[in-house]
């Protein structure tokens, strides 16, 4: 089985796109949540909080590139761009050649065409349906967008699947090139701000609905929680296989050592901790690893009521009380389909710096939820040769990978 490595990263997110801007917010601990008024059109929506990119542009990229994104296929381009120079392979052949493959996925395509699709059917209207409003909607758009817009002749894996869409991209990555199937692979996973996309957790009364004080939401573990926020973003990681990374003379941030994924089997949208547990028990089998070894894990954290407690359980009946643990959720909501590639940058980024942003907004942890070591106010200061990032989505899908350090 072939060493899988990381060689690049990069991102667009709410706190900023790179990781010196990113960790100086992380370490000032201020969110990225606002009020969203915009939002008030929407007349029976709860919450109004969104943690939005608002300062991404989009780069002066060819209009035939363009015509075939919406914002979610805009930001996993301007991620992966970013990840690719970080590795210097932005310009190299190798990614073209067919070396290089994809495993990218988002919750959904974006919205707009789907307005535009759903206006047709009320009035029979075509007007703004385009030839490339499918594109811009399909499932599977940021992974398209991506391979096209770089040239990858590889294999291509979306993966649509909410929550876990990042984090089963990094995944199956990993396998594929573990198994020799492809040198290279860029994985990652992205999301746009929709209020739509609020509406599907607010009529399931999963949104803080902290409207005035959007500081202090969302509170993951917190015992004063009452809901999730939602956010937007990408990240993209560059996956090699060690020994060409090593012919290159490429830097190397991280090795991926284990990756797990089950699915609960029970129901839709109520987490289930055995599974959760079985996940990342799977994920330290495929490292190798006793629980002892992990020296941090970046929880799904998401501040909802059943979700913080089953995890929370699941964390500790597989890593004891002992492990530290933050939600990196606390600083730019759910980024639903970007969380897992996100929270997957951060936690490598944090594991080379040796230290560990806070869970802000942990103030009491529920008794509900299990004992950890819940890291809170100024972070930490340690070292850990091996971190976990754990997601949990819709559809009872679990995923758990383990990374290690690499002098």
């Amino acid at each position: 089985m072939k060493r899988v490595v990381i060689t690049g990263m990069g991102g667009i997110t709410p706190l900023g796109h790179d990781w010196p801007q990113i960790q100086t917010r992380l370490r000032q601990g201020r969110n990225a949540v606002r009020r969203m008024p915009e939002w008030d059109f929407y007349e029976s929506l709860n919450s109004r909080l969104g943690c939005p990119v608002d300062d991404f542009q989009i780069p002066d990229w060819p209009r035939k590139h363009l015509r075939s994104m919406g914002r979610v296929a805009q930001l996993a381009v301007a991620a992966s761009e970013r990840a690719l120079r970080d590795a210097g392979l932005l310009d190299d052949p190798s990614i073209s050649d067919g070396r290089m493959g994809v495993a990218y996925g988002s919750s959904g395509g974006s919205v707009e065409p789907v307005r535009v699709m759903g206006r047709m059917l009320e009035t029979g209207s075509m007007q703004g349906v385009t030839a490339t409003s499918y594109v811009q909607m399909m499932a599977h758009t940021t992974a398209v967008n991506v391979g096209v817009f770089f040239g990858l002749k590889g294999r291509i894996l979306p993966t649509s699947s909410a929550c876990t869409s990042g984090s089963q991209a990094i995944g199956y990555g990993y396998e594929t090139i573990q198994q020799g199937k492809q040198k290279l692979m860029l994985c990652g996973g992205a999301e746009e701000l929709s209020g739509p996309g609020v509406a599907v957790f607010d009529t399931l009364f999963a949104t803080s609905t902290r409207n005035d004080d959007a500081a202090l939401t969302p509170r993951p573990f917190d015992t004063s929680r009452d809901g999730l926020v939602v956010g937007e973003g990408a990240a993209t990681l560059v996956l090699e296989d060690y020994e060409h990374a090593r012919a290159r003379g490429a830097r190397i941030y991280a090795e991926i050592v284990g990756f797990g994924c089950n699915s609960d089997g029970n129901h839709i949208t109520q987490p289930t901790s055995e599974t959760m547990a079985t996940a990342m028990q799977l994920a330290l089998q495929d490292a190798r690893l006793s629980p002892d070894a992990i020296g941090y894990v970046s929880a799904h954290g998401t501040a909802t009521d059943r979700g913080d407690v089953a995890e929370s359980h699941a964390t500790a009946q597989v890593l004891g009380k002992r492990v530290p643990v933050s939600s990196m959720k606390s600083y730019v909501g759910h980024t639903l389909g970007a969380c897992g590639a996100l929270e997957s940058w951060w936690a490598v980024q944090m594991m080379r710096d040796g230290w560990f942003a806070p869970t802000i907004n942990l103030v009491e942890p529920d008794a509900a939820c299990a004992e950890l070591d819940y890291i809170v106010n100024g972070g930490r200061a340690m070292s850990a040769e091996y971190v976990m990032n754990n997601n949990f989505a819709f559809g009872g899908i679990n995923t758990s990978l383990v990374f290690r350090a690499l002098s």
